[in-house]
């Protein structure tokens, strides 16, 4: 699958994108028709530990599942993100199989 991952006012670290490739290219064991995702990283303005925001959004034929989360690293924020849109993914699937 295709991924775009940007940094918002961080530095790009390699070892974080392919963290992040392999947490997303398991989504394609739930629907193999994903076209591409994206990711978006940043730190919040908050002053809590948890300050660590990714967003994630896939692109599938006729849906795009999104998700965001916040933690205490970007790790666990993907991680938590995966999660949400696999979600969303396996509920999108139910509904096409019902049709």
């Amino acid at each position: 699958m295709k991924l775009y991952i940007h940094y918002i006012h961080s530095d790009v670290d390699e070892n974080l994108n392919a963290f992040i490739q392999k947490k997303v290219d398991k989504l394609e064991t739930f629907y193999d028709n994903i076209i591409e995702g994206e990711v978006y990283l940043k730190r919040s303005n908050n002053n809590t530990e948890e300050n660590a925001v990714a967003e994630l959004k896939i692109k599938i034929p006729g849906s795009s599942p999104f998700a965001v989360e916040q933690a205490k690293s970007f790790e666990a924020a993907v991680d938590a993100c995966v999660e949400a849109v696999r979600k969303q993914i396996k509920k999108i699937k139910g509904k096409q199989a019902a049709q």
